[in-house]
């Protein structure tokens, strides 16, 4: 199933740039290896936001929360998840 995540990440101003690297760092890396694995398909930035959207193809709604959930950024975000379905007119 495909799925379309926005993410908007919102760090504590109070977190230690320090502790906040770590995170960043931790979060790429995980990405990255969804990526590698085909589960996350895309992921774009959006322009002049601390966010993105991204497409995820997975079993279902299960596999999807568990994803999302291990992100190390997870506690800072605020996500919108649609489910995406072919649509009769696409030619792909």
């Amino acid at each position: 199933m495909l799925f379309l995540v926005r993410m908007d990440v919102h760090i504590p101003h109070e977190m230690p740039a320090e502790r906040a690297a770590e995170i960043k760092a931790r979060e790429k890396a995980y990405a990255q290896a969804l990526q590698h694995d085909g589960r996350w398909r895309h992921l774009w930035r959006v322009v002049g936001e601390y966010a993105n959207y991204s497409v995820f193809d997975v079993a279902g709604n299960d596999e999807l929360h568990e994803l999302l959930s291990q992100l190390p950024l997870f506690p800072c975000m605020t996500l919108q998840v649609t489910p995406l379905a072919q649509h009769p007119s696409a030619i792909a």
